[in-house]
C-alpha cells in the first residue's frame, strides 16, 4: 500500500448514483456546483466536484429514499441555495441551524435528497 493508500484507507473514497438520465444530472450538478465529469460509454458518468470524486449510472434502479446522507459544503449558504433552484432542483428543507452552522436539504431531479451546509 502506498503512504497515499495508508491515507485514504477507511474513509469515503467514492459516491455512486443511480439515475434514470445521466446528461440531466451532469445538467443538475454542473448547473448547480460546477462538477466536472468524464463520460465512460453510454451508462455510466464520473464526476469531480474538486475534492471528490463519485459515478452516475444507468445500470441500476433509481432508490432515491432511504440510505446515508450527502451532505456538501458551501461558503455561500444562500447562493447555493439558488443554484440549486436554477438548475431545477427542489428545495425539501429550508435553511436552518443546526449545532456548527446552517443547512438546507434539496431533491435533484431523480428525488435523491441531498443537503448543503454552511459554517456561518
Amino acid at each position: 500500500m502506498s503512504s497515499n493508500d495508508a491515507q485514504n484507507d477507511r474513509r469515503i473514497d467514492y459516491v455512486e448514483f443511480n439515475v434514470t438520465d445521466i446528461g440531466a444530472a451532469k445538467a443538475f450538478y454542473g448547473t448547480a456546483f460546477g462538477w466536472s465529469f468524464t463520460d465512460y460509454g453510454e451508462d455510466y458518468c464520473e464526476f469531480n466536484d474538486g475534492r471528490l470524486k463519485g459515478g452516475f449510472t444507468t445500470l441500476g434502479p433509481v432508490r432515491s429514499s432511504g440510505g446515508p446522507l450527502v451532505i456538501l459544503y458551501a461558503e455561500r449558504l444562500e447562493d447555493a441555495l439558488a443554484g440549486v433552484e436554477k438548475a431545477g432542483g427542489t428545495i425539501a428543507k429550508p435553511i436552518t441551524p443546526f449545532p456548527g452552522g446552517r443547512r438546507f436539504h434539496f431533491l435533484d431531479k431523480d428525488g435523491y435528497e441531498l443537503a448543503v451546509w454552511s459554517k456561518d
